[in-house]
C-alpha cells in the first residue's frame, strides 16, 4: 500500500491482518495524515483469491480510529491482530504512552469500522517511553505448538510484546490475560515489559517484531526487522537499508516455564548444502580452522561439554570470586577476556589473519551461590575494518537446566549472524560489515579461551544455498491460484 490519501499522506506504516469467520481478511494500519497525525485504517484485500494478496483496497470510510483525549496527536500507531472475546466481538490493542508511561490501549469491535474504547488498559509500565509494534497472543503451557491469537483458558498463558521507541529494543513478558476487562497482568512485576530486567527477544540489533499465528503448520511465526550499524551516508550509498531477520517459530519454554523459546523456521534447511560434522577436544587457549570452504554463508549447530574436572575444580576452588554478578556480556571486554571457564564457541565471517571476526560463545562463571551461570555472546568489536561502524558486544545470561548441555545455533549471511543459545532461550542478532572476510575469504574458527577448562566440540556445519527470492510475475500469481 502507498501514502496516496490524506489519512496517510505522511506514512503507511505497521499494520496487522484479521481472518474472520466467513474467510475473509481484513487489514488495520496506522496512517500518518497530512498534518502528521497517526490514525488507524481499514483496507481489504482486492482479490481473496489471490494467494499472495498483493493488491489492497482502503475503506473508503478512512481513519476508523483517531486518537483518544489524552493520548498525543503522534502517540497512537501499529494495532496488532484481533481477537475473539468471550462476548464474540473482536478486540486489538495499539500502543501508546502518556507522560513518560508505556501503555497498550484496548478497543471492541464487531465490523472493524466502528469501536469502542475500553476504559481499562491491556497493560502499562511507567517510565518506559512510547511503546510501538505492541503485540499480544496466546502460548501453551503444556504444548510445544503455536496457538490461534483468539485461545484462551487455563493451560494458556499470554504474552505481552512491546517496541520500546526510547531505546529500539523489544521486550517480553509472559503473563495472565483477562477476558472480561480486556486487561493483563505479568506473572513477575520485577520482569515486567519494557524495563532493565525485562526480557527480550533478541539481545542485538532487533526490533519492531510481530507475531502471526500459521494456521496451516499450528506455529506461531515472528518476524523482526533488523536494521543497519553503519552509517546512513553508506546506505545511502548500497542503495538500500535494513532487512528481515530469518523467520522463527515462538513457543513457551515449557522446561523452565518462565522463558520464551525461539528457532529458525524449518523452511529453512532447505537452504542446506554440503555439511560437515566434526568432533573435537579443545584445551585452554586453543584456535582451531575449521576447513568447510567458503564460510560467507553457513548454518552451524553445536553442543560443548566442559570437562567435569575443570567444573569440579572451579566450584570446589574457594578462592575463585563469585564473578558470574560482576560478569556481562556488554561490559567484560568481549571474547579475548579470559575467565576460569570461558569464552568458548565460533569464530565466523573471520579472516584467516584473525583481524577480522565475529566470535559467538559462551561464558560460564561462578556465582556467590557457587554455582554456574551462563552467559551467551557476540562480540562484534573486531568484525569490520570499516570505521563508520557501531561494534558492540551483545548478549545475556541463558539458563541451562541440570543435565543439559551447552547449545548453540548460528546462521551467518555475509553481513548478518543470528545466533540461538540453548535450543532458543537467548537469540543474538548482529549486523557486520567485513572488508575483508567476504565470499571465499570468509573463514570459521572454533576457540577456547578458557584458562582452566578443557571443552568437548560436537557440531554440524552446512554450506547455505541463496533462497533466490525474486518478485511473482502476473502470471505465475495466475498459476498459483489454478493450483
Amino acid at each position: 500500500m502507498v501514502a496516496d490519501q490524506w489519512y496517510d499522506a505522511n506514512g503507511v506504516w505497521t499494520g496487522s491482518a484479521t481472518f474472520l469467520e466467513d474467510g475473509s481478511i481484513v487489514m488495520l494500519y496506522t496512517g500518518s495524515t497530512d498534518k502528521s497525525v497517526q490514525v488507524q485504517n481499514l483496507a481489504y484485500p482486492e482479490d481473496l483469491n489471490d494467494p499472495l494478496l498483493l493488491k489492497w483496497v482502503k475503506f473508503s470510510g478512512n481513519p476508523v480510529l483517531v486518537p483518544p483525549p489524552g493520548i498525543l496527536p503522534k502517540d497512537f500507531r501499529d494495532p496488532t491482530t484481533a481477537w475473539k472475546t468471550s462476548a464474540g466481538k473482536w478486540r486489538i490493542t495499539i500502543g501508546s504512552k502518556i507522560n513518560r508511561t508505556g501503555i497498550s490501549l484496548v478497543y471492541d469491535t464487531t465490523d472493524f469500522k466502528t469501536y469502542e474504547k475500553l476504559d481499562t488498559l491491556l497493560h502499562k509500565v511507567p517510565n518506559t517511553g512510547m511503546w510501538e509494534c505492541v503485540d499480544f497472543y496466546p502460548v501453551s503451557k503444556t504444548l510445544v505448538k503455536g496457538l490461534d491469537t483468539s485461545v484462551n483458558g487455563p493451560d494458556v498463558k499470554h504474552i505481552v510484546k512491546a517496541s520500546m521507541d526510547d531505546t529500539r529494543i523489544d521486550h517480553y513478558a509472559i503473563g495472565t490475560y483477562f477476558d472480561s476487562n480486556g486487561t493483563w497482568i505479568p506473572d513477575d512485576p520485577t520482569i515486567d515489559v519494557g524495563i532493565s530486567t525485562s526480557l527480550r527477544y533478541d539481545y542485538g540489533k532487533f526490533y519492531a517484531s510481530k507475531t502471526f499465528y500459521d494456521q496451516n503448520k499450528g506455529r506461531r511465526i515472528l518476524w523482526g526487522w533488523i536494521g543497519e550499524s553503519d552509517s546512513e551516508s553508506a546506505d545511502v550509498q548500497k542503495g538500500w537499508s535494513s532487512l528481515q531477520g530469518i523467520p522463527r517459530t515462538v513457543v513457551l519454554d515449557t522446561k523452565t516455564g518462565k522463558n520464551l523459546v525461539q528457532w529458525p523456521v524449518d523452511e529453512v534447511k532447505s537452504l542446506r548444502l554440503s555439511s560437515k560434522k566434526f568432533n573435537m577436544e579443545v584445551g585452554p587457549g586453543s584456535l582451531v580452522n575449521i576447513d568447510v570452504g567458503s564460510a560467507a554463508q553457513l548454518d552451524i549447530e553445536a553442543e560443548f561439554e566442559i570437562k567435569k574436572e575443570s567444573l569440579d575444580k572451579i566450584l570446589g576452588d574457594a578462592s575463585v570470586a563469585a564473578e558470574a554478578e560482576e560478569f556481562s556480556c556488554q561490559k567484560s571486554g568481549g571474547s579475548t577476556v579470559r575467565g576460569a571457564l570461558g569464552p568458548f564457541g565460533f569464530s565466523v565471517l573471520a579472516h584467516e589473519s584473525l583481524s577480522e571476526q565475529t566470535p559467538v560463545y559462551f561464558y560460564v562463571a561462578k556465582g556467590k551461590d557457587s554455582k554456574l551461570k551462563t552467559f551467551f555472546c557476540t562480540d562484534s568489536s573486531r568484525s569490520s575494518f570499516a570505521n563508520d561502524v557501531v561494534k558492540p558486544v551483545y548478549g545475556s545470561s541463558v539458563p541451562v537446566l541440570e543435565g543439559e548441555k551447552l547449545t548453540m545455533r548460528i546462521l551467518v549471511d555475509h553481513s548478518i549472524v543470528e545466533a540461538f543459545g540453548q535450543g532458543g532461550r537467548a537469540c543474538i542478532t548482529s549486523r557486520v560489515y567485513p572488508t575483508k572476510a567476504i565470499y571465499g575469504a570468509a573463514k570459521l574458527f572454533l576457540f577456547n579461551n578458557a584458562i582452566d577448562a578443557t571443552i568437548t566440540a560436537s557440531f554440524n556445519v552446512w554450506q547455505m544455498n541463496s533462497a533466490f527470492i525474486h518478485p511473482y510475475s502476473e502470471e505465475a500469481v495466475r498459476a498459483l491460484s489454478r493450483t
